[in-house]
């Protein structure tokens, strides 16, 4: 009985205070500014070693050959799609249960750099779907869900511009985020469901890889590296919105008479 009246009081009160208190977008923009440059650096560096490792010194494919290398383009940014878009969910549910304000930033935020990220996997994918599979294009369960992907981000941004000047913009974009959900699990087991032309995961943590350590190694560092810089880009946009939503207050003021 201890234990659950503990739990409830961690849930019902130091939760949701210790989320309004990381979630002022003062104390965010504040403390980002100290570590940003560090990411930055750091995430650019890590994309540049992954990308002279995985284009120049990786090994071709056997079957594939050297039209296997888009695989370090297009894998990271298939991953990060989805990925992208739980970040925004989680933000969307935070803003939902404790109307932070911070997390309808950080969802809109998200969406403006997921629906470029799953664009990227969608073009990636054609141009290796064509030496692959003979075409551009295949209605394939995994492409397909992904698309779908793709379009949930464009709703996502639609709705918040058409409903850019009412109160309820960030509840209505919240629960879209949430309804859009039930796509992430088709597209990740898409390929054990169905019939589907496109390959099982290329990369996995949870298993031992299915390729030769030469062509895993860069490839991890290239998904490393690609959710390095998008949580970069992320908080970088975090910080635009913020200075944007609030002009108006005095610390953004004195923080732009201090530049």
């Amino acid at each position: 009985m201890l234990l659950v009246n503990s739990v409830k009081q961690f849930v019902t009160r130091r939760l949701p205070d210790a989320l309004h208190r990381l979630g002022s977008p003062r104390l965010f923009f504040e403390t980002s500014g100290r570590w940003l440059p560090w990411l930055l650096a750091l995430s650019v560096g890590l994309l540049l070693l992954g990308a002279i490792w995985a284009l120049l010194f990786a090994p071709a494919d056997y079957q594939q050959g050297h039209s296997v290398r888009i695989m370090y383009i297009h894998v990271p940014a298939a991953i990060l799609a989805q990925s992208g878009y739980l970040m925004m969910a989680v933000a969307a549910t935070v803003f939902l249960v404790w109307r932070i304000k911070l997390a309808d930033i950080a969802m809109q935020s998200a969406a403006a750099l997921g629906i470029s990220i799953t664009f990227l996997a969608l073009v990636t994918g054609a141009i290796w779907g064509k030496p692959t599979w003979g075409t551009w294009w295949v209605w394939d369960a995994r492409l397909t869900s992904t698309l779908v992907l793709f379009f949930l981000y464009i709703g996502m941004i639609a709705l918040r511009a058409a409903m850019a000047h009412r109160a309820g913009v960030g509840r209505a974009c919240a629960v879209l985020a949430l309804v859009g959900l039930v796509n992430l699990p088709i597209i990740k087991y898409s390929v054990d469901w169905w019939y589907t032309l496109h390959q099982p995961a290329s990369f996995s943590l949870s298993r031992a890889p299915t390729m030769p350590l030469e062509m895993w190694l860069p490839l991890l560092v290239m998904v490393l590296a690609y959710y390095l810089f998008f949580f970069t880009a992320w908080i970088m946009r975090i910080r635009q919105l913020i200075l944007v939503r609030e002009k108006d207050t005095d610390w953004v003021r004195q923080w732009l008479a201090s530049l």
